[in-house]
């Protein structure tokens, strides 16, 4: 994956892509204590814009605050002005954006108070992450020997770096095995989400999905959400077992980096008929057409670089 760029947005400055280094005894990569987004720009018939910019950029100091810092340089607005000037500067339509809040400048004592944010905005293109061919034929997922965080061990809700070591080990372990993806299971041993995504699954027609307790709240999943009631799809938000995924008609994921997904086998059992659902594929075409700004009706979600 090339992650190449000319420009990435470093404390208000546009630095050349070779010189947004950081110091080694910078504390953010020895404890993982940052936050970041992941963020997507598409091209539409308006120019790029970037999908849920607003929404992106309101979790980012969500997740700031519930990692513990308490003021921050800048405002959510000025966030969003950076993320698309950083779009902008490097040329992309279709592209993703990496915002990082780090902790810079102090903080050994393992408390953030005696540290700085530091913030920075990364761009590059980016296809389909787990490839254009799991659109139509869907991937392989194995549920992984790996635990979901406890909701009070790491904190779910936000997107610390140093929580997704968990996904790491768990989505590690399951390529090595052969398989695509990791599902992972909370703490009670229900599914809680995927290594980068949140899961749905397909029965008798309903949407059925886990709740957010344990899981990330994923502004794909909202959307998703959105998209499967306008539908007309009844929705079900509930705990949900591993046997009921094996005899799901339709499983899916989504995320901003996999978009929507759908799962062709979970364990070595064929979920449906061993492909993308009816149900899925209907979903993902209104997504697909949704981030392009093509839906009038979900085109406040799509905010244009200009």
């Amino acid at each position: 994956m090339g992650m190449e760029s000319k420009f990435i947005w470093m404390n208000g400055e546009m630095v050349p892509f070779e010189k947004a280094t950081l110091h080694f005894l910078t504390p953010a990569l020895h404890y993982g204590a940052a936050v970041f987004e992941g963020i997507r720009a598409y091209n539409t018939a308006k120019g790029p814009a970037v999908f849920r910019l607003n929404e992106h950029t309101e979790r980012l100091f969500d997740s700031a605050r519930v990692l513990g810092f308490r003021e921050f340089p800048w405002t959510a607005a000025q966030v969003s002005a950076a993320v698309k000037q950083t779009v902008k500067a490097n040329g992309f339509a279709d592209c993703y954006i990496r915002p990082l809040l780090y902790l810079d400048g102090g903080g050994w004592n393992l408390n953030v108070d005696f540290g700085k944010p530091s913030l920075a905005i990364a761009v590059w293109e980016w296809a389909n992450y787990l490839g254009e061919e799991a659109l139509a034929k869907g991937i392989r997922a194995n549920i992984s020997s790996f635990t979901r965080h406890h909701p009070n061990v790491s904190m779910t809700k936000a997107k610390i770096a140093g929580n997704y070591v968990n996904s790491i080990l768990a989505k590690t372990e399951s390529q090595r095995l052969g398989f695509e993806e990791a599902i992972m299971l909370d703490p009670q041993g229900y599914i809680a989400e995927c290594t980068g995504e949140n899961l749905f699954l397909v029965r008798d027609g309903k949407v059925i999905t886990p709740s957010t307790a344990p899981v990330l709240e994923g502004i794909t999943r909202h959307t998703i959400l959105t998209i499967a009631k306008d539908l007309g799809y009844e929705i079900l938000e509930q705990p949900v077992s591993r046997d009921q995924l094996y005899v799901a008609d339709e499983v899916f994921v989504c995320g901003t980096a996999a978009e929507c997904i759908g799962l062709s086998e979970i364990d070595f059992r064929k979920i449906g008929d061993g492909k993308s659902g009816r149900i899925t594929r209907e979903i993902q075409n209104v997504y697909h057409d949704a981030i392009r700004g093509k839906i009038a009706k979900y085109e406040s979600w799509c905010d244009y670089v200009g």
